[in-house]
């Protein structure tokens, strides 16, 4: 109980690669994953650029080997997290207590949104068998055999925050002694259902997205998984490579504000931030990078903005938004960018945000522009904000 809980496995699926390597590729050639709709029909094609990952369904269940009724979220979570697991080379995991704490907001929508429409049109088309694992704890469950994980098995669901919690909460079952293992992370497809519902809240944005710039207009949705490995240090011992980092510290907090929008104060990004830096034994002043919220919208960035002054003024870490490169992948934002900051401590790494022109006025800091390597990064926050002000930050130390 309370002993180091270490990343020792990563894997990432988004718009912009379907692992690892190729996400590192992608920042490097400062190659944006955003383009026209293609997965569904919709209105808003053409007008409302989103982040699709470049593999169809067919593509998808080929590379998993799940069955063809099988909602997209599942097979993403299932190309993500078998990367972490291959990553972590653990190569006897009945022998320690293994938990897959995964997390989604979309579930099966995607199959139920196809059901619908054949459905509608003939009640007596559409397969009911093709809805059955509609509901987000089916991913988990799905991916969990696929991965023969028995011990511990769980889902979150807290909007933008939920993959960030779900490793936030692998953690403290490690730390606790509850779990020796853990896969945790998320994922999330994209949908009409999604697409509408931002669109009907205005903070979609036409042009590609430009996070924490003066003249943003909204966000690009994107879709994807994020998955890391935590383990003990009993565990670390028995594996024949060593650990990327630490996850030193984390927090959840809630402003209780509003249902879709950030306190203009940012109350509840602050919070989570200073109480993440006081679980790591820390001062804002170590931390040489934040991964920003940023999801592009005038709410988001000015209350994430105004809390980053607040905990930070007057030295400032550096900050950027990868929702630039990968949209904002909803449930799955918090896993994808956690494996990005983790990457960022081994290679050295600052991600650049991408369009970015003007600083916003009420801001006296703005976000790296371009692809830095070789920089000394010792810890990382990564910052994710959800609906509902249910608010996570996470912090990756080095070892």
């Amino acid at each position: 109980m309370g002993s180091t809980v270490y990343v020792v496995g990563l894997g990432v699926i988004s718009g912009i690669g379907n692992n690892v390597a190729e996400h590192l590729s992608a920042f490097e050639r400062e190659a944006a994953g955003m383009g026209d709709i293609s997965l569904f029909d919709t209105l808003h094609q053409h007008q409302l650029p989103v982040a699709e990952v470049k593999l169809s369904n067919a593509e998808l269940i080929k590379m998993t080997g799940l069955p063809g009724r099988s909602s997209r979220t599942t097979m993403l979570s299932s190309v993500a997290a078998k990367e972490a697991w291959e990553d972590a080379g653990i190569t006897d995991p009945k022998a320690f207590r293994t938990g897959f704490i995964s997390a989604n907001t979309v579930g099966g929508m995607d199959k139920s949104e196809s059901f619908f429409v054949e459905f509608w049109a003939d009640n007596n088309k559409g397969k009911l068998r093709n809805i059955f694992d509609h509901e987000c704890g089916s991913m988990t469950e799905i991916v969990a055999d696929q991965l023969g994980i028995k011990d511990f098995i769980t889902t979150i669901s807290t909007a933008c925050s939920s993959s960030a919690n779900a490793i936030f909460y692998a953690a403290r079952l490690i730390k606790n002694g509850i779990i020796d293992i853990a896969v945790a992370g998320g994922a999330d497809s994209l949908t009409k259902f999604t697409l509408n519902g931002f669109n009907t809240l205005m903070i979609t944005d036409k042009e590609l997205c430009r996070p924490f710039d003066q003249n943003r207009e909204g966000l690009n949705l994107g879709e994807g998984a994020g998955y890391v490995v935590l383990v003990s240090e009993q565990v670390l011992k028995t594996l024949n490579k060593q650990a990327y980092c630490m996850i030193s510290g984390y927090n959840n907090s809630n402003d209780a504000y509003h249902q879709t929008a950030s306190s203009p104060e940012g109350t509840g990004s602050y919070l989570a931030m200073k109480g993440a830096l006081e679980k790591a034994g820390l001062q804002p002043s170590d931390i040489d990078y934040i991964n920003l919220h940023g999801t592009g919208t005038p709410n988001n960035d000015s209350s994430e903005g105004i809390a980053v002054r607040r905990l930070f003024d007057p030295n400032y870490p550096a900050v950027s938004s990868t929702k630039s490169f990968t949209g904002h992948t909803l449930g799955a934002s918090g896993g994808v960018e956690a494996v990005f900051s983790v990457l960022a401590i081994k290679h050295g790494l600052i991600y650049p945000n991408l369009r970015f022109e003007t600083r916003m006025e009420e801001l006296p800091f703005e976000p790296v522009k371009h692809f830095q390597a070789g920089q000394n990064i010792k810890h990382v926050m990564s910052n994710s904000f959800g609906f509902g002000g249910n608010c996570t930050s996470l912090i990756f130390s080095a070892v």
